[in-house]
């Protein structure tokens, strides 16, 4: 396991830059959801599903997921105090696998609660459980239920903002991209004995690759006249939680739970 502590000076800087990021989220007015987010290109059906695409793009969060709930329970004693997190993580996938395709069904506000709230459930554990490999184990296993409470209060709060009228996405943006701010931070400053950094990496390309899909919705589909950038998006999204299954594998290999 990775030493409880490291040098003080990139730990400063971690800090420094969430307390600059909260601050400055303070500043700016508050952001409603733009109606245009639920004007996806593909709304074909298909099989009597709407928005077919966008739904059963979903399925291999369902896949990863379970497979990454049945192998973490089959490892928790190789895996020490960093289950929990990792329990967390796959809980989270299999419910977006859950959540989103109920949101593609029928895009709303109300409906998209349930795709955010998995997604906060995964990401907060995966942020926590770099901590533990590259910080601090006591950190990143004191910040587990903290930052949960913390993302999932978020996406609550949107929800009840856009509810009243007043919608305000900061909090939920705050929890969603200052991970993505501390990541890189924390893979060039830190290192683990026990993790390789190529994984993370590689999970952040994952993640950059679907919101540069998401963001080119339309275009994808109007290039190829067959799948959506968003559908494509939820295809690359999932390759994040591959690598982290695969490479738990390699680093806690144990005979499945279940065959």
């Amino acid at each position: 396991m990775p030493s409880t502590s490291r040098s003080a000076a990139p730990s400063y800087l971690l800090i420094a830059v969430t307390c600059i990021a909260i601050i400055a989220t303070t500043f700016v007015a508050p952001i409603a959801q733009d109606p245009a987010y639920y004007l996806f290109a593909d709304s074909r059906s298909l099989l009597s599903i709407e928005n077919f695409g966008d739904v059963i793009s979903n399925l291999p969060f369902l896949v990863i997921g379970i497979a990454g709930l049945n192998f973490v329970l089959s490892a928790r004693d190789k895996m020490q105090s960093t289950w929990p997190a990792y329990i967390a993580f796959f809980s989270g996938v299999t419910m977006t696998s859950l959540g989103s395709a109920y949101f593609h069904l029928a895009p709303t506000n109300d409906t998209l609660l349930w795709d955010r709230l998995p997604m906060t459930i995964a990401f907060m554990p995966l942020f926590t459980i770099i901590i533990s490999d590259f910080v601090s184990v006591k950190a990143g296993r004191r910040l587990l239920w903290p930052l949960l409470i913390a993302g999932i209060g978020s996406v609550f709060y949107w929800h009840w903002s856009e509810s009243i009228g007043a919608g305000d996405l900061r909090p939920y943006g705050l929890v969603q991209f200052l991970p993505m701010l501390l990541i890189p931070l924390i893979l060039v400053f830190f290192k683990s004995s026990e993790t390789g950094k190529s994984i993370y990496w590689g999970m952040i390309a994952f993640y950059v690759l679907a919101k540069v899909l998401e963001a080119c919705d339309e275009q994808v589909f109007a290039a190829t006249g067959m799948v959506s950038g968003h559908t494509l998006k939820h295809l690359a999204a999932a390759g994040a939680p591959l690598l982290l299954l695969l490479s738990i594998r390699r680093r806690f290999g144990t005979r499945p739970a279940i065959v």
